[in-house]
């Protein structure tokens, strides 16, 4: 039986992954994702490495709209006329999380890691936003482009975890 999951998880990735840990752990902070195309990967990078992950104080795995709403709470009205891949989906994500935990910084993502199944919905197009308990929300949109399934969700993970280190910086 395999101890923890073995993904081939870029370095540089698994390096930055470490630095927010060990920061978040410095400074007594506790964190939280919210995700949709990412499936739960942040969660299980974060949790995945010893030493810190304690830090690490849950993870929202929200792929349908019915989740999104339902346990962080996203608004139907936004997911209708917005869409669940939106900045205004992104932010009530991250706004969701950091009510419906005890983490003091999280960060959410929801994007398309491949071409959706609507005319408009673009390979590579994912929303970000992160928080800071009673520092507001913000927001950052990247569009990588039709890099494939498995780099969008790396570059995701990378910008989602580089936007919980300035969270932690402000």
């Amino acid at each position: 039986m395999a101890e923890a999951l073995k993904l081939d998880i870029p370095d540089e990735l698994d390096q930055l992954a470490k630095v927010v840990l060990k920061t978040a752990c410095d400074r007594d902070l506790r964190l939280a994702s919210a995700e949709s195309c990412t499936g739960g990967l942040l969660a299980s990078l974060l949790t995945d490495i010893p030493g810190c992950s304690h830090a690490f104080e849950r993870g929202f795995v929200v792929y349908t709209d019915e989740a999104k709403n339902e346990l962080l709470g996203v608004p139907k009205a936004i997911l209708e006329t917005d869409g669940a891949v939106s900045e205004a989906a992104a932010r009530a994500l991250a706004a969701g999380a950091l009510e419906r935990s005890r983490a003091d910084i999280v960060a959410a993502i929801t994007g398309f890691a491949e071409a959706g199944p609507g005319p408009e919905d673009e390979a590579g197009l994912v929303h970000f936003a992160s928080g800071r308990r009673h520092r507001g929300v913000h927001h950052r949109l990247v569009r990588f482009g039709d890099i494939g399934r498995a780099r969008v969700r790396y570059g995701a993970l990378e910008v989602a975890l580089k936007m919980m280190r300035e969270e932690m910086e402000a």
